[in-house]
């Protein structure tokens, strides 16, 4: 069985990125896990974490890109 839900996006979902200072926590860890500083489990788990909430509000904004088109 499939399901099919209609959803209408906002036109600003095309604005929506991570916060600058997100974005910069996000970096920061990817930088010293680059260099060969190894990461803790928790900030392994946040980078994880920011990883997944970025491709999700990229998904988002792409759909709202292709919709507003």
């Amino acid at each position: 069985m499939t399901l099919t839900i209609d959803v209408d996006l906002p036109r600003e979902l095309t604005q929506f990125r991570l916060p600058t200072a997100v974005a910069g926590r996000l970096q920061t860890l990817l930088d010293r896990q680059d260099s060969g500083q190894p990461l803790t489990v928790r900030e392994r788990d946040e980078a994880e974490g920011l990883v997944d909430l970025a491709e999700f509000l990229t998904l988002l904004r792409l759909r709202a890109e292709r919709m507003t088109q």
